[in-house]
C-alpha cells in the first residue's frame, strides 16, 4: 500500500527547489536582476526546464528567493532561543539580519525590477510582520529572563540595526554599532 500523499512533491523535487532557491538568492544578491537563469539551473545541477517547473517566471524566482531568505533569517530566532541566552540570541540574530540586509542589495534591485514588470505585485507582503515577530520573540524572552529592558519596541530595534547596516563603513563598524545597541537594550541593575 502506497501511503505517500500525491499532493506532496517528491523528495528530489523538494531538494531541487531548495537548491535552486539557495543558488538564486546568492546569484541575485551578487549580480542583480540580470542574473542568468540558465546559470542558476546549471549551478544547481538541473535543467532549465526544472527551474521553470518550480518557478514559471523570473519574477516568481526572485520573489521566492527573497521570501525564502527572509524566512530563514526570521525563523532562526526560535533556534537561537533554544540554544543561547536571550540577550546573546538577539545579538546573533541582529548580525544575521544585517548580513541579510547587506546581501539583499542585489536581490532588492531584482525585486524592484519585478515591480516594473508588474507594478501591482507586492514581492513579499508579510516581510515586515515576519521580522517584527522574530525581534518581538527575542525581546520577550530577554525580558522574561531579566537580561533585556522592558519597553523596547521591535520596530525600533529593526530601524536601528537597519541604520547601522546602511551607514557603517565596514563590517567591523557594523559589529561595534550592534554591540552598542545591545548595551542600550540590556536590563539595568
Amino acid at each position: 500500500m502506497d501511503t505517500k500523499d500525491p499532493r506532496q512533491p517528491r523528495a528530489d523535487a523538494r531538494a531541487n527547489r531548495e537548491r535552486l532557491l539557495e543558488i538564486a538568492t546568492r546569484a541575485f544578491a551578487r549580480e542583480g536582476p540580470g542574473t542568468s537563469l540558465k546559470g542558476i539551473a546549471k549551478e544547481a545541477g538541473v535543467g532549465i526546464g526544472t527551474l521553470y517547473r518550480h518557478f514559471p517566471t523570473r519574477e516568481a524566482l526572485i520573489e521566492a528567493a527573497h521570501a525564502s531568505e527572509l524566512a530563514r533569517v526570521c525563523d532562526s530566532a526560535e533556534e537561537l532561543l533554544r540554544t543561547t541566552p536571550a540577550d546573546k540570541a538577539l545579538r546573533v540574530w541582529l548580525g544575521r539580519w544585517v548580513d541579510y540586509l547587506t546581501a539583499k542589495h542585489g536581490l532588492a534591485q531584482a525585486l524592484r525590477a519585478t515591480a516594473v514588470t508588474d507594478p501591482d505585485a507586492v514581492a513579499f507582503p508579510g516581510a515586515r510582520a515576519l521580522a517584527l515577530d522574530a525581534v518581538g520573540r527575542l525581546l520577550d524572552a530577554g525580558v522574561r529572563d531579566g537580561v533585556l529592558r522592558k519597553g523596547i519596541k521591535p520596530l525600533d530595534v529593526l530601524v536601528a540595526s537597519n541604520g547601522a547596516a546602511m551607514a557603517a563603513l565596514d563590517p567591523d563598524q557594523v559589529n561595534r554599532l550592534l554591540d552598542y545597541l545591545m548595551d542600550a537594550f540590556r536590563a539595568r541593575e
